[in-house]
């Protein structure tokens, strides 16, 4: 997607375009074998019926059946396999997402998030067919701002300055802090950034990304604390 049409899809008014189963072990079946060992004490008195170790005998055929008694419990113990769906009720990360629904569900993001819904690009934020990268700045970055700028911004007849400061945060493509290197990177208002990557920072213009990598359905935000202001 080419950055005219990401304009285009982003809805700036500058453009005249319209915002847009549990598994459950049966028991063990018990063979045929265990049947002749409980009929065994029967057959012995037939043959002696005066023998006194016949009661061992006997004890011998109920120690055999023991084994089987026994194994229930372990069938009893089965539910552990049942913790199997626990497994399944667990989040995935399928259900990423946009970047305006991050920013609307971030406490940090509420002015960000208003200058969007005036701008008219909640929906176009919305869209899973873009692939962006936004510098989101924070609250503190737009209470820094010269006072009455912002109010100034948010008023209906100055929508479409407010959707052009807004895209100058924008970049065509998803580019994570690992792609990123020093030099100019053109914005969606065709006006650059200057990236300065440093040893242990990175500032767009004169503002630090204080947060990178936030992955969402249709781009990357990189939160800043300052508001980029086009030259």
């Amino acid at each position: 997607m080419t950055p005219n049409t990401l304009r285009i899809a982003l809805g700036l008014v500058l453009f005249g375009a319209a915002p847009a189963a549990i598994t459950a072990f049966p028991q063990q079946a018990f063979s045929d074998t265990h049947k002749p060992q409980a009929e065994q004490p029967a057959a012995m008195e037939m043959e002696d019926p005066t023998d006194a170790a016949q009661p061992g005998a006997m004890e011998e055929a109920a120690d055999a059946e023991q084994p089987a008694a026994m194994e229930e419990p372990t069938d009893a113990e089965q539910p552990s396999a049942m913790e199997e769906p626990t497994d399944a009720e667990q989040p995935t990360a399928s259900t990423e997402q946009s970047i305006a629904e991050i920013a609307a569900g971030d406490e940090d993001f509420e002015i960000l998030t208003a200058a969007i819904e005036a701008a008219g690009l909640t929906e176009a934020l919305s869209n899973s067919d873009l692939s962006i990268t936004v510098f989101a700045p924070t609250d503190a970055a737009f209470e820094a701002l010269p006072e009455g700028t912002l109010d100034e911004l948010l008023l209906p007849e100055n929508r479409d300055q407010l959707a052009q400061l807004l895209t100058y945060h924008v970049v065509d493509g998803e580019v994570r802090s690992t792609d990123l290197t020093s030099g100019e990177v053109d914005t969606l208002t065709g006006a650059p950034v200057t990236v300065t990557v440093g040893e242990e920072s990175v500032t767009i213009n004169e503002a630090n990304v204080v947060t990178a990598d936030i992955e969402a359905s249709n781009g990357i935000i990189h939160v800043i604390d300052t508001v980029l202001l086009p030259m």
